[in-house]
């Protein structure tokens, strides 16, 4: 933390007056904006409440620090100014005591500046982020919704984040929408807009946006519902929840995930959710009443279910079916039942996990957004999300198939610095050794191979490429191009602090992994292989989201 120790102590020493200490309980009577707490991961977890005026608020389990965090993370209590909040805890006293309210977050002076904070991927403040969830385009914004841990950078404490976008690239974090109550953690779900007051929440000309969401217990995971009449700042949940319970039906705890949209040719709402073995369709003409349809097996997790057009060709279509793992099934879909034609695919694979698409897009693009399952050691913060891409449906040699590109929006972050064309390895390796200090960049480039054998780049000795024409594998996954005799594969390369995006000959294949500096490897960018030739070579300055 920069925060000077003197600014930290005169912010304890102004609230100490309105703290009243008990046994495991401290009062504070909330005139700022944010609580801060100090962590440390060598305290074990234990359970915090918050008593807002005397009535259960929320319940948490955290690693208070009795002295020397390793960070601080905060709660936004602009909702409660005036008001005293009681917090008990079940930990050190001592630790207790080192909670104080500041209209600043523990940090603020270095926040988004921290040595390992992506620069063009988003991150939460502090905490821990997984699945992105209730990814919806409302009222000129972008809203993305995360699981989320605000009280420490693991997993625990399921609450949704929020953060909103004008343009799907310049993120701003808002306060937590969605916390955990009676029924459990919030667990993943999705957004829509009820234009038709289907739900009856509508107020005047006012739309509400519906949330569908997985509460979870230990010992069962049930559906439910909330709506928001102030663009998705803050929920208001459905007194009849849960609307789907179906622990016995599939005598499994694994029901979650819900994702729902509107059919419009039946004037329904359909649910697609991950249950045991593959994924459950469900119908609702109100949100709240839902019938089980079908199910589809071989599937876990963070279902997705859209049509999308083939060749970009509108009256020409066909429904994709995927799940967490990046594996898809192509299809028809009648408003009730999924009927896959073919077997399943894969699209992209490496640290991309639970990817979700947004609904309500004016101009019904399909973007995804996936979780980077990427570490951050040594910071307040873990987990990131990983570009917006566009999903399209395109016929290739072997059949229709999913690709996958990064939005048009992204374009404005990047700056040409150079670009080559027609180099051997060795004099693209001497061209790129000025660029060796970026810590931010594109690379676009197209390798014609002389061999059968593998070639392609590497970054401070990580293979971030590397292509086996032979087996036909990319970084060690089975893949073939289009043009099965070709020797040429294109690349485009996106390079941020934690992680790197590969995308492969226009989407057709797209990896992401942890990026990592070898200590036994060459410096900076440099090509391998066995006499290859370098077609093409670009390169591109990235700038900071956070600017």
């Amino acid at each position: 933390m920069t925060t000077t120790l003197l600014s930290v102590f005169s912010a304890i020493l102004l609230i100490v007056s309105s703290l009243s200490s008990l046994a495991g309980e401290i009062q504070i009577k909330i005139n700022k904006k944010y609580l801060n707490f100090p962590i440390s991961h060598a305290q074990d977890r234990a359970q915090m409440v918050f008593m807002a005026n005397d009535i259960p608020d929320l319940a948490v389990v955290i690693r208070l620090a009795p002295s020397d965090p390793d960070y601080w993370v905060f709660k936004d209590v602009s909702d409660l100014q005036g008001k005293v909040l009681t917090i008990r805890y079940e930990g050190s006293q001592q630790a207790l005591s080192q909670i104080y309210q500041d209209d600043s977050i523990a940090g603020q002076d270095s926040l988004y500046k921290e040595s390992k904070r992506p620069q063009f991927h988003f991150t939460t403040k502090r905490g821990w982020i997984n699945d992105p969830n209730g990814l919806v385009y409302h009222d000129g914004e972008y809203h993305l919704y995360y699981q989320h841990n605000p009280y420490e950078r693991e997993w625990e404490n399921m609450h949704w984040g929020h953060a909103v976008s004008k343009d799907l690239v310049h993120w701003e974090e808002l306060p937590v929408a969605l916390f955990p109550d009676e029924l459990g953690t919030m667990y993943s779900g999705s957004a829509v807009v009820d234009y038709e007051n289907t739900a009856g929440y509508n107020q005047q000309d006012k739309p509400a946006m519906v949330i569908a969401y997985t509460a979870a217990a230990p010992d069962r995971q049930t559906q439910c519902i909330a709506y928001s009449l102030d663009n998705g700042r803050t929920f208001r949940k459905y007194e009849g929840n849960p609307v789907i319970d179906s622990k016995d039906t599939w005598n499994s705890v694994d029901t979650r995930d819900p994702k729902v949209f509107w059919y419009s040719p039946s004037d329904h709402w359909v649910m697609v959710l991950n249950e045991r073995d593959g994924h459950s369709i469900y119908t609702s003409k109100n949100l709240k009443e839902w019938h089980y349809e079908s199910h589809v097996t071989g599937f876990w997790e963070c279902p997705e279910l859209f049509e999308l057009p083939i060749d970009g060709d509108a009256t020409n279509t066909k429904w994709v079916m995927y799940g967490a793992s990046g594996t898809y099934m192509i299809g028809n879909f009648n408003g009730k039942q999924f009927i896959p034609e073919r077997g399943k695919y894969q699209f992209t694979t490496g640290s991309i996990y639970a990817a979700q698409t947004f609904t309500n897009m004016s101009d019904n693009r399909r973007v995804q957004i996936g979780w980077g399952r990427v570490k951050h050691p040594g910071m307040p913060f873990n987990g990131m999300m990983l570009l917006p891409t566009e999903l399209t449906l395109r016929t290739t040699r072997d059949g229709l198939r999913l690709f996958s590109e990064p939005t048009e929006e992204i374009e404005q972050l990047f700056t040409p610095l150079q670009q080559w064309t027609n180099l051997t390895s060795e004099k693209a390796n001497e061209l790129l050794v000025v660029w060796n200090s970026e810590d931010c960049l594109r690379i676009r480039t197209t390798l014609v191979l002389s061999h059968a054998t593998s070639a392609g780049i590497s970054f401070f000795g990580q293979h971030i490429l590397d292509y086996d024409l032979n087996g036909n594998k990319v970084n060690g996954v089975f893949y073939s191009p289009d043009d099965m005799t070709s020797m040429e594969i294109s690349a485009d390369i996106y390079i941020d602090k934690t992680n790197v995006e590969v995308f492969i000959d226009g989407g057709a294949y797209s990896y992401s992994f942890e990026r990592k500096f070898p200590t036994n490897g060459p410096e900076g960018l440099n090509f391998w292989g066995n006499n290859i030739e370098v077609k093409n070579l670009e390169l591109f300055r990235i700038a900071s989201i956070w600017d």
